[in-house]
């Protein structure tokens, strides 16, 4: 049985990692300069699809119908360039013929100076016009990339050249095509990692902490060993697509350098990338690495390589003799695309350098914070607030005896545990805006039932304060509206932590959370009903006694002392049970 909560997060964002085919919507401006896919992968070297042009020859003002055709395909990016220096600027602008098919880009900061597709659905012809400027140089040349699918691309297909008419022919033909890239020269390995040098001569992340791959498969490893001026790095795991690490100048993804272990058929393709943002992961070229190696045992990921520790003159490269938080992260991939990882990474408590000296740490998959919030949470509203709504409902005669300020033991106890329980909530609600710095838009419907509860916790606190008298005749009107304000209440703040649960922070392991959650909500139910039961047999008893007329009041003493300690018994019996799944969840928080 899988939790709503389970359902909503295995409805993850697809997250694509190139430029051209890896966007269905075509917004892929930020390849308008290499007109490139950072797909990983080399491009077709014959193209196949075939780019013409309406006239040979134009004039500033003119309009060139530009036809792109051939077998079906879903991506394309389309700019006109200066013949002469095709590795220049966007030439002119384009007009669509088609705007449900294509749209326009603004590259170099012209507006409409390329065209891309504007979905992922399968194309076979696209028109569009191109608008001469009055700047045109004397011979113009289209370029365009076409994707096929993810792995099958073509980059920069010419078209005929175009020349403004009476200007010296054009006679240096220029080849366009990038020609595929070689493989670099990796090996296999044959044994896994070792865990022994931890913290002697490797720096080294594990989780769980002090796993050894050698005898845990499920062991996640990585490892930074310093030779001169370069690091060795070691990491494998268990993953049904990728393993990834990154170097991080804060706890937030984004602008972050990153290297990734990718499954593809078969064989681990070990890739340097970039992140911008918290989006996609773009795919650097793999020339900075050297020593690659992988290997791939019963779906256990490895692999190795070294890099220099100084990169002068490399972009989105850190120097690796500074300090970093390190993340490490697995996901799957489907089709060559990778998707988001469903559960948030491990991320290191702290900076570290991992040129200095060897250390053997952890990490934790959510921030302190993030704990605090469920551990709260999970205190307030399965302990406190169940236990309050027992003592107030069934415990009234049992403590009814005046004890502090002269008021009964029960409604003391029942004021004291929901006064704790709203203490509790308060906190543990500003704790993600602590966190997040604002409102969570990635968080789904979780937030919008924490601010329900809390809005109904105030308000249920308001309303005990204006409590009138036992006698006085709106007191049958508040006790309804208590009762059902708390009731309420109560069901949402369970229905949020099952979503909370399954939230990346705070992503507990499934399906044992929602096993554990029903089982509270049966074991308070359960409580409940046993309670009632035993208040209607008590009931029962005591007016079968006041017909017969038969010693009353002995009779009376009798049955409630009997049915006084059997509440109590249950009582003890539920504080047991709820306290052991309390210990649970904070259980299943701590190894986080």
């Amino acid at each position: 049985m899988v939790s709503p909560g389970c359902a909503l997060g295995a409805f993850v964002l697809l997250l694509f990692i190139g430029s051209v085919a890896s966007y269905p919507n075509g917004k892929v401006t930020q390849s308008c300069d290499g007109m490139i896919p950072q797909h990983g992968h080399s491009p077709q070297p014959s193209p196949i699809h075939h780019l013409t042009v309406s006239d040979r020859t134009f004039t500033p003002g003119d309009q060139i119908e530009v036809t792109l055709s051939g077998p079906p395909f879903r991506g394309f990016l389309l700019e006109a360039r200066d013949a002469e220096h095709l590795s220049g600027l966007p030439i002119g602008s384009f007009t669509l013929i088609d705007s449900q098919v294509s749209q326009l880009l603004t590259c170099e900061d012209v507006q409409g100076s390329a065209v891309s597709h504007r979905s992922s659905s399968k194309k076979t012809e696209i028109k569009v016009y191109w608008n001469a400027p009055s700047s045109a140089p004397n011979h113009v040349q289209f370029l365009v990339t076409v994707v096929e699918k993810y792995k099958i691309y073509w980059v920069k297909i010419p078209s005929d050249v175009i020349s403004q008419p009476n200007v010296p022919p054009f006679t240096t033909p220029e080849v366009t095509r990038m020609p595929p890239s070689t493989s670099p020269p990796v090996s296999h390995l044959a044994k896994p990692f070792s865990a022994s040098d931890c913290g002697n001569k490797k720096f080294c992340i594990r989780s769980p902490l002090n796993c050894d791959p050698v005898n845990e498969p499920a062991c996640i490893f990585l490892s930074f060993t310093r030779h001169n001026q370069s690091i060795l790095v070691e990491m494998s795991g268990p993953s049904e697509g990728y393993l990834s690490f990154a170097f991080s100048h804060d706890r937030w993804m984004g602008d972050d350098d990153a290297y990734m272990c990718i499954l593809e058929d078969q064989t681990v393709r070990i890739q340097p990338s970039h992140l911008t943002g918290r989006s996609l992961p773009m795919m650097d070229n793999w020339g900075i690495l050297e020593d690659m190696a992988w290997g791939l045992t019963d779906g256990v990921i490895q692999c190795s390589f070294r890099r220099n520790i100084t990169l002068p003159g490399m972009e989105n490269r850190f120097d690796l003799n500074a300090s970093y938080y390190i993340f490490l992260a697995s996901g799957a991939v489907g089709d060559g695309r990778i998707y988001k990882h469903s559960k948030q990474p491990l991320v290191t408590y702290e900076k570290y350098d991992v040129t200095g000296s060897a250390r053997n740490i952890g990490g934790s998959h959510s921030s302190l914070l993030l704990k605090a919030h469920g551990a709260l949470m999970f205190l307030a509203w399965i302990t406190t607030v169940s236990v309050g709504v027992l003592i107030a409902r069934f415990f009234k005669p049992v403590w009814s005896k005046p004890f502090l300020l002269g008021e009964a033991a029960w409604f003391q106890l029942h004021r004291l545990l929901m006064l704790t329980t709203s203490a509790l909530t308060t906190v543990a609600f500003i704790l993600p805006f602590i966190y997040r710095g604002g409102w969570s838009w990635h968080a789904g419907f979780h937030p919008y039932l924490g601010c329900t509860v809390m809005t109904l916790t105030v308000l249920q606190l308001l309303l005990a304060a204006s409590r009138p008298p036992v006698h006085h005749p709106r007191r049958q009107m508040f006790n309804w509206t208590h009762w059902g304000v708390g009731t309420a209440v109560r069901i949402l703040a369970v229905a949020a932590m099952f979503l909370g649960m399954d939230l990346p922070g705070l992503d507990l392991p499934c399906p044992q959370k929602t096993y554990t959650m029903i089982g509270f909500v049966g074991w308070h139910i359960g409580t409940e009903i046993i309670l009632e039961m035993h208040a209607y047999r008590l009931s029962r008893k005591v007016e079968i006694l006041d017909d017969d007329r038969i010693q009353i009041l002995q009779s009376l003493t009798s049955a409630e002392a009997e049915g006084y300690a059997f509440k109590k018994a249950v009582l003890a019996i539920y504080i047991c049970g709820n306290v052991t799944f309390l210990i649970i969840f904070f259980s299943a928080i701590n190894h986080l």
